[in-house]
């Protein structure tokens, strides 16, 4: 079995990932605290790529785009402990402790400074998820309770994200498409994001483009594609991944399609003397 995950509670889980790559297109209703075992992760944003190995520590905020390959490293398998902080858990939290600082929407993934406390409180989950049942509701709550005071108390500024309950309201179309057409996302998740329904989405983008969101989706993911194999000296099989495509072989029909040439003969152009 290549990938596999235990639940110690729905909202705490141990993942293991033995493959050459496990590659998904998330965007999460909650935050996501990540302990990182083993392993390397790339998480790409709109604007930024982050690359965490093992001891890393780091939240991935909700209702944000972004893509996230994980693989082995060093001979050993891609393995993490993650904890979803859910609203209705950080609502009961907050309604109990003051908040510090200003309120505000995370949206870049979140890295936490190393720090004893914090890794002893994900690592003493471990245990648990060798004893083949559930935690006891009252035992998972005090742990993610514990999670989240260690966070307050390391790092003065994640209140104001933490505590932040907003949820997405009508935003720019043209601006948020183009930071984010990389992300294999459904047409429902994007049009979440941006404030509107599944109709008005396409309605409007009729108008801010010119065509249909498919067309216009494919269309600029093969150019991003282009750009990083010509001009980054990428290889195709480490961009498709990275630009919203499922699979190599779609990846390249439709490359060779918009073109005329392949990836691969458009790496064979570029090295050519």
């Amino acid at each position: 079995m290549e990938f596999e995950t235990k639940y110690i509670t729905p909202n705490i889980k141990l993942s293991l990932f033995t493959g050459r790559l496990f590659k998904t297109e998330v965007m999460f209703e909650h935050h996501m605290l990540v302990w990182f075992i083993s392993g390397e992760t790339k998480i790409i944003q709109a604007d930024a790529t982050y690359t965490f190995n093992a001891g890393d520590t780091f939240l991935i905020p909700r209702n944000q785009l972004a893509t996230v390959i994980n693989y082995p490293k060093d001979g050993k398998p891609h393995q993490a402990v993650a904890m979803h902080l859910t609203k209705d858990r950080l609502k009961d939290f907050y309604a109990r402790h003051k908040t510090t600082g200003r309120l505000h929407p995370l949206q870049k993934v979140y890295r936490f400074s190393k720090h004893p406390l914090l890794e002893s409180c994900l690592a003493s989950l471990i245990p648990y998820f060798d004893l083949g049942e559930n935690l006891p509701p009252d035992i998972a709550a005090i742990k993610i309770e514990e999670a989240i005071s260690i966070l307050r108390s390391i790092d003065k500024d994640v209140d104001g994200s933490l505590a932040n309950f907003d949820e997405p309201g009508k935003i720019n179309l043209t601006d948020f498409m183009e930071r984010n057409y990389m992300f294999n996302m459904t047409l429902d998740r994007f049009g979440y994001l941006t404030g509107r329904s599944l109709a008005t989405l396409r309605r409007d983008f009729k108008k801010a483009f010119n065509t249909t969101p498919q067309k216009w989706l494919t269309q600029k993911r093969l150019q991003l594609a282009h750009y990083h194999i010509a001009e980054k000296q990428r290889k195709p099989i480490d961009v498709y991944v990275e630009v919203g495509f499922e699979n190599l072989s779609h990846f390249s029909y439709a490359f060779k399609n918009q073109f005329g040439y392949s990836p691969n003969e458009l790496v064979g152009k570029k090295q050519a003397p």
